[in-house]
C-alpha cells in the first residue's frame, strides 16, 4: 500500500512498490492531466510539484513520494496566475505538454516572485513542446508575473 497526499487529499493506493508516480496519478487516481511522453524525465510533460518543487513524475517511484505534498495540474487553482496567463496569451496549441509546463512555471514562480529572463530560461530550458510554442510560453510566464505583481499574489 502506498500512501500519498495529492491535491490536498490523502490516498492509499494498492500498487506495486516499483510503480512510478506518473502511473499512480494517471491509472490509479485518474488524474490524467499529468501526461506521459518520453518516460525518462527529459521532456517535462509529466511535471508535478512535490513539496513545491517541480519534479518529473515519470522518474520517481510512487513510494518515494510518500509523506510529500504532491500537486498536479488538477490541483492548481483555476484562478492561479499561470492558468489565467495561459488562457490570456493563448499559449496552448495541441496542449499535450502544457500541464507539465504550467506546473514547471508555477513551481518557478512559487520560489522566485521576480524572476529575471535568465531564471525563466533556466527553468524552462528542458521543456520539450512538440508544437514549438516556446514564444507563447515565454509570454505566458511574463503575463503570469504581471498578474502576480498587480494582485500581490503569493502563488
Amino acid at each position: 500500500m502506498i500512501s500519498l497526499t495529492v491535491n490536498g487529499k490523502n490516498y492509499n493506493v494498492d500498487a506495486p512498490k516499483d510503480i512510478t508516480l506518473l502511473w499512480v496519478l494517471r491509472d490509479h487516481l485518474k488524474l490524467t492531466g499529468t501526461k506521459f511522453s518520453c518516460g525518462v524525465g527529459e521532456c517535462g510533460s509529466c511535471t508535478v510539484l512535490i513539496d513545491g518543487e517541480p519534479q518529473r513524475s515519470c522518474t520517481i517511484a510512487a513510494e518515494d513520494a510518500e509523506g510529500a505534498t504532491i500537486t498536479t495540474i488538477e490541483g492548481l487553482p483555476e484562478d492561479h496566475p499561470v492558468k489565467r496567463a495561459w488562457i490570456e496569451e493563448q499559449v496552448v496549441q495541441c496542449g499535450y505538454c502544457q500541464p507539465g509546463t504550467m506546473m514547471q512555471v508555477a513551481g518557478l514562480l512559487a520560489q522566485n516572485k521576480n524572476p529575471i529572463p535568465q531564471d525563466i530560461f533556466d527553468s524552462m530550458d528542458d521543456i520539450i513542446c512538440r508544437c514549438g510554442t516556446y514564444q507563447r510560453m515565454k509570454k505566458g510566464v511574463e503575463t503570469a508575473i504581471d498578474i502576480m505583481r498587480k494582485e500581490g499574489s503569493s502563488t
